[in-house]
C-alpha cells in the first residue's frame, strides 16, 4: 500500500513537471501569483518545476537508487542458510543467498528472493523469521528431523534463527519460508 502511494506521488509530481506549459515572454507575472514557494508550481505560466526529480527509490522499482553509473550498493538481503536432515536430494548443506541483486549458491536463488520480497511487502513479513512466542499453543504434530539455521540480514535487519519441524508452529514457519528452505512436504 505504501509502495503504491509513494509511486503515485512520484508519478504525479513527474507529470506536473513535464506537462505544465513553459513560461511565456508576454510580460511579468501578476503580483498576486507567487514566483517561489510551494504554490508557484500551481500557476501554468511558471513552467515546469525547476528541480530535477531524483530516481525512484529501489523499493519502488527504481533500480539501485544511486542515480546510475555508480557501483551497485551492498545487497540489503544477505543470508547464510544451513539445512540438515531434510530428506530432499541436494537440499542439505550451507548456501549463500543475496537479493538485490540476486546471487549466491542457494539452489533456488530467484524463487527465494521473490518469496522474501513478497513477505516483506506484507505484515506477515515481520514474523517471517521470528519463533512462536513463549507459551504459544502449538499442535503436537511432528514434521520430521529437518532443521535449518538462517543467519545474516534481511532487508537490512539482522536475522539469526533456527527452524525445525518439531511441532505445528515450527512446521508452519518452515512452510512459510519455502523456497528459502526446501519443500519437505
Amino acid at each position: 500500500m505504501l509502495r503504491r502511494l509513494a509511486l503515485a506521488a512520484v508519478v504525479s509530481l513527474a507529470a506536473l513537471s513535464t506537462t505544465a506549459p513553459a513560461a511565456t515572454a508576454s510580460g511579468p507575472l501578476p503580483s498576486a501569483v507567487p514566483t517561489s514557494g510551494p504554490l508557484s508550481a500551481a500557476h501554468p505560466a511558471l513552467g515546469p518545476l525547476p528541480v530535477p526529480l531524483p530516481p525512484l527509490p529501489s523499493f519502488l522499482g527504481g533500480g539501485n537508487g544511486n542515480g546510475g553509473g555508480k557501483e551497485e550498493p551492498a545487497a540489503r538481503t544477505r543470508l547464510t542458510v544451513t539445512v540438515e536432515r531434510s530428506g530432499v536430494a541436494g537440499a542439505d548443506g550451507t548456501f549463500e543467498l543475496t537479493c538485490g541483486p540476486t546471487g549466491g549458491t542457494h539452489p533456488e536463488r530467484q524463487g527465494a528472493c521473490d518469496r522474501l520480497a513478497e513477505a516483506g511487502a506484507t505484515r506477515a513479513g515481520q514474523e517471517l523469521f521470528r519463533a512462536a512466542p513463549e507459551g504459544t499453543m502449538c499442535t503436537m504434530i511432528y514434521g520430521g528431523d529437518a532443521s535449518a539455521r538462517i543467519v545474516g540480514t534481511w532487508e537490512g535487519r539482522a536475522v539469526d534463527t533456527t527452524v525445525t519441524r518439531g511441532d505445528g508452529c515450527e512446521i508452519s514457519r518452515w512452510n512459510n519460508l519455502v523456497p528459502v528452505l526446501p519443500d519437505v512436504r
